[in-house]
């Protein structure tokens, strides 16, 4: 770190003065503006190097308006080179600071998109793993080793500031509610139904991650800790290019994924396409262990031991293909079609011990379960792009079609015995067939239209409408003495029905040289119906809110920028959680709807630092009302646990973040981000006062290493203290992954080898205490597992325009749910 700061010192002194003029008398400054066409090139890098010998004196980066300031520079003749990706390098003539000019101007630099043939050359772009940005943290899938044959899941685990639960649940920054997005589009998914979308997504399909704690007004309020948007590969060069990957892991069971990518742009057409394979087997041991206590006299009344393995056997076949039409210089028009097949079959194998107060065996129930689930998804986007005139104003709508549809065949059989093994006197073992098909079906269509204005400003505005309608119809069977019947009780037919209309407006300038902000405003209505059909049980929820956003950021000086912003979201019911059916899972324990649930809203206030764009630092308060958790409730007469969603509490919580990028060599690179939030949450739940507080600290490390002859490495980290996540006490937990990389084939060709969770100690743990409850659990899977890949990439070309690849489904496709086993 010492040798980092004095070469910082050095570089940021190194220049010539005239002769005869001392340091103390002249401070040079050299300013300008970068443009790609009409727009600003906003985070173009701009290098200040000596006329001599083109050793660099300063650097910078062109802010939002593409403006740049170098400031505190000595005498002396200098150039500018500017650059960012996808545009031929820029110098600038050499010109000269001296006490008669001071300050030098470079008006308007113009940026051209590179146009060099790639038929004999393929350039590899060495990205950053993680980069900060102004309004979300970015990170560059490919630029880590270890994410080598790794699902779209775990590339969110290590992700900065995100945390996965036991059940597939994201986290962001100690929130729950987090929205996932793909290029743009929601996925109109959660909980069970999202975690098993991006276990099949291969993390070769992905280029980036974008992680955003406060949206803009442009985006959909939904999502109390922010959005995550995942972005697929698009390749931008004319011509045609592609890549193709196939890759092996092996755990204690194999792994397979296998992807191509092709882009083909010729005139005014540009056609596009990916498609993937993957095939992953993997474990899971679930322990569980239960008190169940008197609610008057709080005395332990039985025990409860389970133990459960759980078996997955993943296949999905994914694909998309798209064109864009250049009609005119001015208009756009585009369309976006995806299709994916997901099978999930999963076995359960799992004992319940029964135990009296003192831990003495009385009973045990041996349980099976068989699920054969299949899970498939088909979508299509129809956009278009057209400019309103020479200032950049421009129109753009997005119309989206989603279909889900899932069918899932259960057969769930316990059988009961004695403290000595026998079978229990006077029982049977019992059988539950079902059958639970669900059917998912969302239009959404929208305008967005935007108009820079003079000195900088820019004005945004548009509508958005959503319909979604949701049919779970659960058929329910048992098998009484060999004779199958139809159970009428656990039956249920569900249908929801849900339209949004939204508005928004968004204002931004710069007011002076170093102070800028942003202001927006969205309007959502929302009208929802349920129809519980089989016990004709009908809701409906009608309800308009709006919701503010403000940034406000402050440049001192080249090297230090803050930034102060401020939303507020909402966090709606998942579908299914609405319909007030119970769902078993075993014998003993079930889930059940709750139609009385209402959406939760937080208020997020955040204030960042960032310093020459190496480290950023943030402070974050959050308050949630109404919130949405899991509440574990028991039928202590029964033995019976379930669970149900409420709005139980309030949730409070303060935190601070850093994330630094540090060149530490020329061949060796450090990201660190940590974390240290306080959650607090507070309500009443099965009638008693809970208050349950921790503070938390989670860290991300990536080290980095390139060495000669293509050769790279890598070594990472992510771990978690204990903390608390809704009515559960986590504790800690972590795990280190290792890779390696060669390039070769004239960097046509790039082999990976990696090991993740090296100490496969990503084991999770916690426990639940509240009431008259008490609950403890512990959980670990196949984890550890060797990846190795190749890539082969081929192109003939040149770099253009990138394509518009985006749609305007950002939000209803976030809360659908359904199981993968897990």
């Amino acid at each position: 770190m010492k040798k980092i700061l004095v070469f910082a010192g050095i570089v940021g002194f190194c220049s010539f003065t005239k002769p005869g003029l001392s340091q103390a008398d002249f401070s040079g400054k050299v300013k300008g503006a970068v443009y790609s066409g009409d727009k600003p090139a906003e985070s173009a890098s701009i290098s200040l190097l000596r006329a001599k010998d083109s050793g660099v004196v300063k650097l910078a980066v062109a802010d939002k308006a593409g403006s740049f300031e170098i400031e505190k520079l000595k005498a002396g003749r200098y150039l500018l080179a500017v650059q960012t990706l996808g545009h031929n390098k820029y110098y600038s003539k050499a010109f000269e600071l001296s006490a008669s000019n001071p300050t030098h101007t470079e008006e308007k630099i113009e940026l051209v998109l590179a146009t060099k043939v790639l038929s004999a050359v393929t350039v590899v772009s060495q990205k950053p793993m993680i980069e900060q940005k102004i309004d979300r943290t970015v990170v560059n899938v490919e630029a880590s080793v270890s994410n080598t044959g790794t699902s779209a899941m775990e590339v969110l685990e290590k992700s900065p500031g995100v945390s996965v639960d036991k059940d597939g649940n994201i986290s962001l920054k100690g929130k729950q509610g987090v929205q996932v997005f793909v290029d743009g589009r929601p996925t109109y998914l959660s909980g069970q139904d999202l975690a098993n979308m991006l276990r099949n997504m291969q993390s070769s399909q992905l280029d980036q991650v974008e992680i955003m704690t406060n949206p803009p007004a442009k985006y959909d309020a939904s999502g109390n800790s922010g959005i995550i948007n995942i972005k697929t590969k698009k390749n931008k060069q004319v011509g045609y290019n592609g890549s193709v990957t196939a890759g092996y892991g092996q755990g204690v069971y194999p792994k397979t994924n296998e992807s191509v990518n092709m882009n083909y742009r010729d005139g005014k057409v540009n056609l596009f396409g990916n498609a993937s394979y993957g095939y992953r087997e993997r474990f899971q041991e679930l322990n569980i262990q239960r008190k169940f206590i008197d609610a008057v006299s709080k005395a332990v009344t039985s025990n409860f031991a389970q133990q459960n393995n759980l078996r997955n056997n993943d296949e999905s076949y994914s694909g998309k293909i798209g064109m864009d039409y250049f009609a005119s210089k001015k208009t756009t028009l585009g369309v976006v079609v995806n299709a994916s097949q997901s099978m999930n079959p999963f076995s359960s194998r799992g004992s319940i011990n029964i135990m009296d107060p003192n831990y003495v065996l009385q009973s045990q129930t041996r349980a099976a379960s068989d699920n054969d689930q299949t899970w498939k998804n088909f979508s299509t986007n129809l956009n278009f792009r057209q400019l309103l005139d020479s200032s950049g104003a421009d129109l753009t709508g997005d119309f989206d079609y989603i279909h889900y549809g899932s069918v899932n065949n259960q057969k769930v059989t316990n059988a009961y015995y004695d403290a000595n093994g026998a079978i229990l006197a006077g029982s049977r073992p019992d059988t539950l067939l079902g059958n639970l098909p669900q059917q998912i079906n969302i239009y959404s269509i929208k305008l967005d239209y935007t108009k820079p204005l003079k000195k900088g400003a820019r004005f945004e505005a548009g509508v958005k409408s959503s319909f979604v309608k949701t049919d779970n119809n659960a058929a329910y069977d048992s098998i009484r003495n060999g004779n199958v019947i139809h159970d009428l009780n656990r039956s249920n037919h569900f249908v929801y029905d849900e339209n949004i209309n939204a508005a928004y407006v968004n204002y931004s300038r710069p007011i002076n040289k170093k102070l800028s902000a942003q202001l927006g405003l969205r309007m959502e209505h929302t009208h929802s119906t349920g129809n519980q059909i089989t016990s004709n049980t009908v809701f409906a929820r009608d309800y308009v809110q709006l919701f503010p956003t403000m940034y406000i950021q402050y440049q001192p000086s080249q090297k230090n920028t803050f930034v102060l912003n401020y939303g507020k979201r909402i966090n709606r019911p998942n579908y299914q959680d609405l319909n007030p059916f119970v769902t078993f899972l075993d014998r003993y324990t079930y889930q059940q709807g709750n139609p009385n649930l209402q959406p939760q809203f937080s208020h997020n206030i955040e204030l960042s630092h960032s310093y020459n764009n190496f480290l950023t630092t943030t402070l974050n308060y959050t308050r949630t009302t109404d919130i949405i958790q899991d509440v574990l409730e028991q039928n202590t007469a029964k033995n019976e646990s379930y669970i149900k969603k409420s709005n139980i509490a309030r949730q409070r919580q303060y935190g601070i973040s850093v994330n630094a990028f540090v060149p530490v060599t020329k061949w060796w690179t450090s990201n660190i981000y940590l974390n240290v939030f306080n959650n607090e949450f507070s309500g009443i739940i099965n009638g008693d006062a809970v208050t349950i507080n921790a503070t938390t600290g989670m860290f991300n490390i990536m080290e980095q290493f390139k060495f000669n002859k293509g050769w790279g490495a890598e070594l990472s980290g992510f771990g978690r203290t204990e903390g608390v996540e809704g009515i559960f006490r986590i504790k800690a937990f972590g795990t280190m992954n290792a890779g390696v990389s060669k390039q070769m084939l004239k960097n046509k060709g790039t082999l990976r080898l990696s090991v993740r969770d090296l100490l496969w100690s990503q084991r999770i743990k916690g426990e639940s205490k509240y009431s008259n409850i008490d609950a403890k659990f512990q959980q670990f899977g196949e984890s550890r597992v060797i990846n190795v890949s190749f890539t082969y990439r081929f192109s003939k070309g040149k770099v253009g325009n990138v394509q518009r690849k985006r749609g305007g489904a950002n939000e209803e496709a976030s809360r659908i749910k359904a199981g993968d086993g897990n």
